[in-house]
């Protein structure tokens, strides 16, 4: 989708869509009172789950997932239902434990429960290693509207946006400001559903609540174009869309950035509800995706556009290619770019944070400065917030695959090993340091494995790396399950916390 020119109003209302955060962010940060999060006061429940919403609407969730529905039809459902799942599992198995704990970082979780530096320091590099493959994802959806936007090629586009996420920090950290969660939720899906009402009201849809009046649009494509959009089943196996659907799903409830948010709430209702509201904001965005996906296919078939389904970029930019087709104003348009580079760069941004916070509090002072102190700590941080930048931008000039699909393989890290450490941890006593290290190793090799299949062909039968937590995350289970019943138990302080503090605790 690239074109010659440069957007002159798209890229205006990129820029004072960040103008706005920035301004708002420095209002944040002036007002002293009780945080949530990254920032902000509490607000309430509400205010929580928007501040959850924010926090995880990506690239994947604002440009992925409708390419997934754009390409794919039926299978892109598995996407909704694994991401939306996860955080019902996180809802009844551990939201209200993980605030118990009272730990900020999953390093800090894994290293408290199982009182084990080594194993929270394995947790801190699987954390970056994490960040690192949703950065990429990240950094795609960035560089493709940055070169639509410049109209510039996919690989220079890659180093500005780099160069733009790095200042942006950078700018952010030297004015001091916080982040505004719930402006940020507020504008993205402002920008997300407002173009999609006039797109439907255009073709004559329902357009009030388009997330409803879409399937006549799929109606037409079957009827008019032959093309059976929500066929189950039609490209994959069931096996193959659950084996994604609860691989996605042990992700989520196993992502560092999304259990960071649990323990910063003021009470465990809170976090209960929180995570309540939040699946319902998030929800209003995996509503409307399949309605991009569907108006984007029938505006290409109305046009006489044959699909170039070997092209992952002509999927991931359907969203911003519904709108044109559309013939909707360019500033609609730029809004949805604005949106879109928006959900990234927070996106990115907070990821490189943790990843930074894991280097330089949990590897740095353990492994390579035993003494250092915490403004050399604060230096560490830095200098791999800059170097997390230059492996990811570096990793994305290689188009790997879609956005949903490379951040479908975080999900599957994830899944495979933070989850299940973070599950035994909190139900299982007699879960020991031994048993998580063992499991998080095998996680490792498991999400991994998929990759060898060129040079062990017996792995081919394996599902593909972004579908391993389906079988790994049991398997995880059953390793930690087993060296940890083979060597010594965890020490009686730890047993009587989670007994006394975790489990046997009146509700707050």
């Amino acid at each position: 989708m690239t074109e010659s020119a440069v957007q002159l109003l798209p890229l205006a209302i990129v820029v004072g869509m960040f103008a706005l955060f920035i301004v708002s962010g420095l209002r944040t940060s002036s007002r002293q009172a009780s945080e949530y999060g990254v920032a902000g006061g509490y607000t309430g429940r509400i205010g929580i789950g928007a501040a959850i919403a924010s926090n995880w609407m990506s690239a994947a969730s604002f440009l992925g997932l409708a390419g997934m529905f754009y390409l794919t039809g039926y299978y892109a459902m598995a996407f909704v239902v694994g991401w939306t799942g996860g955080y019902v599992l996180l809802l009844v198995l551990m939201a209200t434990q993980i605030r118990r704990f009272g730990k900020y970082t999953a390093p800090d979780f894994v290293g408290f429960r199982y009182e084990s530096e080594a194993a929270r320091t394995l947790a801190a590099i699987i954390s970056i290693g994490i960040a690192v493959i949703y950065g990429v994802a990240q950094f795609r959806g960035i560089a493709l509207i940055v070169s639509w936007l410049f109209g510039i090629a996919y690989t220079p586009a890659v180093v500005v946006g780099a160069a733009l996420v790095v200042g942006f920090v950078v700018v952010s950290g030297a004015l001091g400001v916080a982040r505004n969660q719930k402006l940020h939720y507020f504008v993205l899906i402002t920008a997300f559903i407002l173009p999609l009402m006039l797109m439907a009201r255009k073709l004559g849809y329902f357009w009030i609540l388009p997330q409803f009046g879409y399937g006549a649009a799929i109606r037409d494509l079957q009827q008019q174009f032959g093309f059976a959009w929500s066929e189950p089943f039609a490209t994959v196996t069931p096996f193959r869309w659950l084996a994604l659907c609860f691989t996605l799903m042990f992700g989520t409830a196993g992502l560092p950035h999304v259990l960071s948010r649990f323990y910063m709430v003021p009470s465990i209702r809170d976090a209960r509800w929180g995570v309540v509201w939040g699946l319902f904001f998030i929800a209003l965005i995996y509503w409307s995706a399949p309605a991009y996906g569907v108006l984007a296919r029938l505006f290409e078939a109305r046009g006489g556009i044959v699909l170039n389904s070997s092209d992952p970029m002509v999927a991931d930019m359907a969203v911003l290619s519904a709108a044109r087709y559309s013939g909707l104003p360019l500033w609609c348009i730029g809004l949805l770019a604005a949106g879109g580079m928006s959900a990234a760069f927070s996106t990115v941004a907070g990821m490189f944070l943790t990843g930074s916070a894991s280097f330089s509090y949990d590897i740095y002072p353990r492994l390579i400065r035993p003494n250092a102190s915490e403004a050399d700590k604060v230096v560490a941080a830095k200098g791999f917030f800059l170097l997390l930048a230059v492996i990811v931008m570096t990793l994305a000039l290689r188009p790997w695959g879609m956005i949903a699909e490379i951040a479908a393989l975080a999900f599957a890290l994830a899944g495979n090993t933070i989850f299940p450490a973070f599950l035994l941890g909190i139900w299982w006593g007699r879960a020991n340091a031994p048993g998580v290290i063992s499991g998080m190793l095998a996680g490792v090799v498991i999400t991994f494995a998929p990759f060898l299949a060129g040079i062990l062909p017996f792995l081919a039968s394996l599902p593909p790396a972004t579908s391993s937590a389906f079988i790994g995350a049991p398997l995880v289970i059953l390793v930690m399950v087993a060296v940890s019943l083979l060597t010594p138990p965890p020490g009686d302080g730890i047993k009587l916390f989670l007994a006394r503090n975790v489990h046997d605790t009146a509700e707050e």
